[in-house]
């Protein structure tokens, strides 16, 4: 009996291993998350504003990559904060949707964190979503955020 579950059990390993190439091959989950640029965000300024990328469409409610340096938060500990294309020295918030500036990008975390220098770049990663949106919370009004995210120094 021990014989033949040692052979089972070798025959179905050796089956493994000879598969294992083709499942690693064929394996979407060690690919790297798409990425966007701050270039990229916009196609146009037209008549009615900005204009999202077609990138940007085909990104939005999926998990993304952006790189950028932290504005100056509010708090010591929040929520949220702004991801700017360059270092800032002041919090770049928005009246409305019509006075977004063209190179920031609202990242919500999972939970309240200390920030780090605005001069740090960083790597935020979350789930894309455009649009206008207003946080009933904060009352912060964004057209781009990144939600469930979290960050890293780079």
């Amino acid at each position: 009996m021990i014989r033949s579950l040692t052979g089972t059990t070798r025959r179905n390993a050796l089956r493994l291993l000879a598969a294992l190439p083709l499942a690693l091959a064929a394996r979407p989950s060690g690919a790297a998350l798409p990425s966007l640029a701050f270039g990229e965000l916009y196609s146009k300024f037209g008549v009615l504003g900005l204009e999202f990328s077609e990138k940007v469409k085909s990104l939005a409610g999926r998990e993304i990559t952006i790189n950028g340096f932290m504005a100056p938060p509010l708090k010591a500990e929040a929520a949220f904060f702004v991801l700017t294309e360059i270092p800032m020295s002041l919090c770049p918030f928005c009246s409305s949707d019509a006075d977004w500036p063209d190179n920031i990008v609202v990242v919500y975390l999972g939970e309240k964190q200390t920030f780090v220098q605005p001069s740090q770049t960083i790597e935020a990663r979350g789930v894309l979503e455009f649009g206008s949106w207003t946080d009933p919370e904060t009352g912060f009004v964004s057209l781009l955020r990144l939600r469930d995210a979290v960050y890293a120094s780079v």
